[in-house]
């Protein structure tokens, strides 16, 4: 299946139409291009040199994972991973499964995370505004006992899971496209 016959919007490499909203941008198009701040002051006794910051805050999810999450679901899509059918599993503690989460639902596409249960109420509450699935892990087992469970689930049902993989996947990169 190519990523054209995914039954969700596709990434704007792959298609120039998912980068057009009615009302203003897509979230996609709105991941990166984040602008650069001056940061003079902190550099003041060094003339000629001129520090800059990037505002990733700007990105929607409001974090850089935002990139490295769109080029993960993008590279899928292309590859025809994550198409019709499959729901994109990880493991996550924060940023990037807000991220997955946010692109989840704004794309059409399922998205279930294994979280340690002690992570904050307010990134619980973001998580499942955006309507992910989450499964709760022991919080004693951190990240280790979250990522345990998504490899679980990702091999008792790989025809059912596009799994992620954020901290091997290749295109964990940051970039977007």
């Amino acid at each position: 299946m190519n990523a054209a016959d995914s039954g969700f919007p596709i990434c704007p490499a792959a298609s120039a139409d998912a980068t057009k909203g009615r009302a203003g941008e897509t979230v996609l198009a709105r991941i990166g291009n984040t602008p650069l701040l001056r940061l003079d002051a902190l550099v003041p006794d060094l003339p000629g040199i001129e520090l800059l910051g990037k505002a990733e805050w700007y990105n929607p999810g409001g974090s850089v994972k935002d990139r490295a999450a769109a080029n993960i679901v993008c590279e899928a899509q292309r590859a025809g991973k994550l198409a019709a059918g499959k729901i994109l599993l990880d493991s996550t503690s924060g940023n990037t499964g807000i991220a997955y989460a946010m692109l989840g639902a704004a794309l059409g596409f399922p998205v279930t995370l294994c979280v340690p249960e002690n992570v904050s109420e307010e990134r619980k509450r973001i998580l499942q505004a955006y309507g992910a699935n989450i499964i709760y892990t022991d919080p004693g087992e951190g990240s280790d006992g979250a990522i345990k469970s998504a490899r679980l689930l990702a091999g008792r049902d790989p025809d059912l899971y596009f799994y992620a993989d954020q901290y091997s996947n290749d295109a964990n990169c940051g970039r977007i496209i």
